[in-house]
């Protein structure tokens, strides 16, 4: 358990922030801009939940937001060449075969895809769609940092990417099951 009894601490006043490992990094660090990603898209989903709390898919999702702290610890804790397995909280292949096993059980209850899906529909549809953007961007950006050659596990970079794939089917769950889905109608405004 983590204990904060003071929220500031001043030491980030210049810029400079410390990773999980103690190391001292500008906090434009690439990494330290990748768990913000991680971070925003774990807010996206604290709001998409007011919109679908007593619902099945609400328990996915607050499981999710436990893993993306997880995420979080993962990403800022660099890993080292002799790093003992399990000494440092990381992203697991369990967790992303389950995000897995969960997309298929949704998506199995949705009618198939006619069009492209425009973000919106119901609340909690429109919510999701706004993390699941939010969680590509974060995709993108841990990409970026594993391809500068900083360290980042490849269980964290396949979560990230199938993240967005449930978040995806989530938002048409939420759309009352395909019902209330708004679709792409090509050149219509022309």
């Amino acid at each position: 358990m983590v204990t904060l009894n003071r929220i500031y601490t001043r030491t980030g006043d210049a810029g400079m922030t410390r990773l999980a490992t103690g190391a001292e990094v500008s906090k434009s660090d690439a990494r330290v801009a990748t768990y913000g990603e991680v971070d925003e898209a774990n807010a996206c989903l604290g709001l998409a939940r007011l919109h679908t709390a007593g619902q099945p898919l609400d328990a996915m999702l607050a499981r999710i937001q436990n893993e993306l702290f997880d995420l979080g610890a993962d990403l800022a804790t660099p890993a080292k060449p002799d790093e003992a397995e399990g000494s440092v909280l990381r992203i697991l292949d369990s967790q992303v075969a389950r995000l897995e096993a969960e997309i298929d059980a949704l998506n199995a209850a949705l009618p198939p895809l006619q069009s492209f899906v425009l973000p919106g529909g119901t609340p909690a549809a429109a919510a999701l769609h706004l993390a699941r953007t939010v969680a590509r961007r974060a995709e993108r950006a841990a990409v970026a940092l594993a391809a500068s050659g900083e360290p980042v596990s490849a269980p964290a970079l396949r979560y990230l990417n199938r993240l967005s794939d449930f978040l995806f089917v989530a938002a048409r769950t939420a759309n009352d099951g395909g019902a209330a889905e708004v679709f792409w109608k090509s050149g219509a405004t022309r």
